[in-house]
């Protein structure tokens, strides 16, 4: 079954206003959500609620930081899997060739530069 993404890059939340990511999750209806919540310096945190796996990409540019808060997530790298638990986080560094996954419904946190395209290089 191919995972539907829902990427939105939109900044949903300015400094000073409260993110409440359990009832962004609990909201969350879709398969697959990417979410910038807000910006922090050059950087934007992105929420992640995720069922399936992403596709093969990388950023030639940018690392990318993955935390997760619910479930378990896996990061497929050319080689091994690191697989997260909760409260857990791994840096996939810039022009690394990764996939995403989650087999059960899960809830990550990504921290990275604003310029990332969430879909790859």
């Amino acid at each position: 079954m191919k995972t539907t993404y829902n990427i939105r890059t939109d900044v949903r939340f300015s400094p000073l206003e409260l993110i409440d990511v359990k009832r962004i999750e609990r909201e969350t209806k879709d398969q697959w959500v990417n979410q910038t919540l807000c910006r922090v310096n050059d950087c934007v945190v992105r929420l992640g609620v995720l069922h399936g796996e992403f596709h093969w990409h990388k950023h030639d540019e940018e690392d990318e930081f993955f935390y997760v808060v619910d479930g378990r997530f896996f990061i497929d790298l050319e080689g091994r899997t690191v697989v997260l638990a909760p409260q857990q986080g791994f840096t996939v560094p810039k022009g690394v060739l990764h996939r995403t996954r989650a087999p059960d419904r899960s809830v990550i946190l990504m921290i990275e530069g604003s310029g990332v395209v969430p879909t790859g290089d």
